[in-house]
């Protein structure tokens, strides 16, 4: 069934085989935009951040992180953050999904 390597003719074997070059790779735009997404966590102290929040009615890690262009697991440190600061509460959620209201 699956046989050997198939033999070679002689035209083949005294061919040299030219190195095998590596594909590059085009630089598409997701490459860059996951190069642009942020590292650090915007400031909770900020004014302007907290006025943010305000106009949303629920908050999720995913509409977090889309809204300051970070990753998804620093949406979820800045979340933790503003509860254990007593600014938002954890309203539902379960493995995957986090819900959040703003109190007051």
């Amino acid at each position: 069934m699956g046989g050997g390597k198939k033999k070679q003719s002689k035209k083949q074997t005294t061919k040299p085989k030219a190195p095998k070059q590596p594909k590059q790779k085009e630089k598409s735009a997701l490459t860059a935009a996951k190069k642009n997404l942020g590292l650090t966590i915007p400031d909770i102290n900020d004014k302007k951040v907290l006025d943010e929040l305000k106009g949303l009615k629920v908050l999720t890690p995913s509409i977090v992180a889309s809204r300051y262009n970070i990753r998804l697991s620093l949406a979820n440190a800045f979340l933790k953050e503003l509860e254990k600061r007593k600014i938002i509460e954890f309203v539902s959620g379960g493995k995957n999904l986090k819900i959040y209201k703003r109190l007051g």
